[in-house]
């Protein structure tokens, strides 16, 4: 059984959950968020609880029913309180500022990086070395953090470059340490 399948997720005021055939629609205070979910799900809804249900045991309904929830619990979530990823710029010389909407990065290349968030997404420049991408849909939010970190990944020697706030890069030791 699906322990993450058989989770009741709460509906919070404001919060309407609407299904038109494989398409589930999400509509809450901050935007609405819609998502293909599998036609064999069930989602019912009781007062200001939502479940969903799978029709058997089957090894594909068992792997789709915790999926599926989850998706609905993410756009649930993302509807009230929105999505948020931070991540922090280490190296001398490397930086982050806004042009407007779109940031532009100095990374150490021979050019600047000038990033254009897409529409729904917000990323901001905290200071030179912070940035934070936030928005309502949790996995263009991820998307859009781990494209950020590709700019410049922090490299094992000295570790410089682009990482998610609270991120442990394993530094390695120099060619001198061996000798």
């Amino acid at each position: 059984m699906s322990r993450v399948g058989k989770k009741v997720i709460e509906l919070p005021a404001g919060v309407t959950v609407s299904r038109d055939g494989q398409v589930v629609s999400v509509k809450g205070p901050k935007g609405e968020l819609a998502e293909v979910l599998n036609s064999a799900m069930e989602i019912k809804i009781d007062g200001n609880q939502l479940t969903v249900e799978r029709p058997s045991d089957s090894k594909e309904h068992r792997a789709l029913h915790g999926l599926s929830r989850s998706l609905v619990a993410n756009m649930v979530e993302g509807v009230t309180n929105g999505f948020e990823k931070k991540l922090e710029i280490r190296g001398i010389g490397y930086r982050a500022e806004m042009r407007g909407d779109n940031v532009l990065f100095n990374l150490g290349f021979s050019h600047p990086i000038i990033f254009i968030p897409p529409k729904s997404i917000t990323v901001k420049a905290e200071g030179n070395t912070n940035i934070t991408v936030s928005g309502i849909d949790k996995e263009l939010v991820g998307h859009v953090a781990a494209k950020i970190r590709t700019f410049r990944k922090p490299e094992p020697y000295k570790g410089k470059g682009i990482r998610y706030v609270g991120e442990y890069v394993r530094e390695k030791a120099g060619k001198t340490a061996g000798k």
